[in-house]
């Protein structure tokens, strides 16, 4: 069963701030906190934001630091999207956006009095590289290329809070699995329509997540005494074409139609190649020693529970879809 906030404590005295909040899993990670009775702060963009939520300037540098005194957890999620064709100009977008958000949040979080007891902070797998068949876990060495670049200069800006004694935790996320946002929410109507299959070869191991279970370990990692890298992906990656003959088997629809490597490269340069072809077989061996139980180990368990046709033995272990904030 997934782990809870509210298992320790459901205390509306406690306050998470979360940054990024209003984003794909920002989201889904404050409908659950929300429904567990903890105040909720989101950092906004911006000079004038109403009460709660609390301003801040992360190009300029600039956040109310006093507002963070006190709170019992920071979770930070900002960062420029990925999937787009990268410039050089977006390239530096999408490192700058992650590292001075970061770097500015440890910064003031070890300046005030009563620093959060935790300092949640978004990093990647793309920390890995391109690893082919070589089996991941938090302990491997950082990998090459952009991607792995950002997310350990991303991962490093945390060092003030480290520094200052705050417990710090950085969230290695894989494919997080969910018709409302990510990589799934694109494939859905191709591979709805009969168009879905392989990309490329095929080969590449794809380390994905349910939703559920990526909210369940964050929210687990506020709680717990865990830090420093936690790899969140199910224990069951798998190759490209087996994602795609699962994904194809749970929606009723054919998954026959490769997409060449080549068309990859045509319509997406070093993007869909970093992201669409790289192979990571990743294992999240340090939620697992911890204690972090998964409710969907399995691809398939995971679709169905994500696309709404779960079995009835995984239905018994379903959480209610996240609400709206």
């Amino acid at each position: 069963m997934p782990q809870s906030v509210s298992r320790q404590t459901e205390d509306a005295s406690r306050r998470i701030i979360i940054s990024g909040a209003s984003g794909f899993l920002g989201s889904a990670l404050s409908a659950r906190i929300h429904r567990e009775h903890i105040t909720i702060q989101r950092l906004r963009r911006g000079v004038r934001v109403a009460a709660p939520d609390i301003a801040w300037r992360p190009a300029e540098g600039e956040v109310d630091g006093a507002s963070l005194d006190g709170a019992h957890a920071i979770v930070n999620l900002a960062g420029a999207p990925l999937a787009r064709r990268w410039t050089a100009r977006r390239k530096r977008e999408i490192l700058e956006s992650r590292v001075d958000s970061t770097a500015l949040l440890a910064r003031a979080m070890a300046r005030v009095a009563h620093p959060p007891s935790v300092f949640i902070s978004g990093s990647a797998i793309g920390i890995y590289g391109d690893r082919g068949d070589e089996e991941l876990d938090e302990a491997s060495a950082q990998g090459s290329g952009f991607l792995a670049q950002t997310a350990a200069a991303w991962e490093n800006a945390t060092a003030p809070a480290r520094d200052a004694g705050i417990r710090v935790v950085l969230l290695r996320t894989g494919i997080v699995l969910s018709p409302r946002g990510g990589a799934l929410a694109k494939l859905l109507l191709p591979f709805k329509l009969g168009l879905g299959g392989r990309v490329g070869s095929g080969a590449h191991w794809m380390s994905w997540i349910a939703l559920e279970d990526w909210v369940s370990a964050v929210t687990y990692a506020v709680d717990t005494d865990v830090s420093g890298p936690l790899n969140l992906v199910a224990p069951n990656p798998v190759p490209n074409a087996e994602f795609a003959a699962t994904l194809g088997r749970v929606l009723g629809r054919p998954a026959l139609l490769p997409i060449p490597a080549s068309a990859i490269d045509v319509l997406f340069g070093e993007m869909g190649r970093a992201t669409l072809l790289a192979s990571q077989r990743v294992h999240p061996r340090r939620l697992i020693e911890s204690g972090f139980g998964f409710s969907f180990p399995t691809l398939e368990q995971a679709l169905r529970s994500e696309l709404g046709n779960a079995g009835p033995d995984e239905r018994a272990y379903r959480i209610e879809p996240a609400s709206p904030e």
